[in-house]
């Protein structure tokens, strides 16, 4: 799947739950997609959790 395509589905996803659940609806839905992808990306290895919390946290990496 393309980006542009990826969007458009996640847009549409978004606009539905906004007609449908109103604007809590609409955040609590882009933060389920928000963790999905997060969690994909953790899955699939493109993204490293360790460096990630240690970002949050404030530490810094310096390789």
């Amino acid at each position: 799947m393309t980006a542009t395509t990826t969007g458009m589905a996640v847009g549409a996803v978004l606009a539905v739950s906004a007609l449908a659940f109103g604007f809590w609806g609409l955040v609590l839905v882009a933060v389920f997609i928000a963790v999905g992808a997060l969690v994909g990306r953790v899955i699939s290895g493109e993204t490293d959790v360790k460096g990630l919390l240690d970002a949050l946290r404030g530490r810094r990496s310096s390789s």
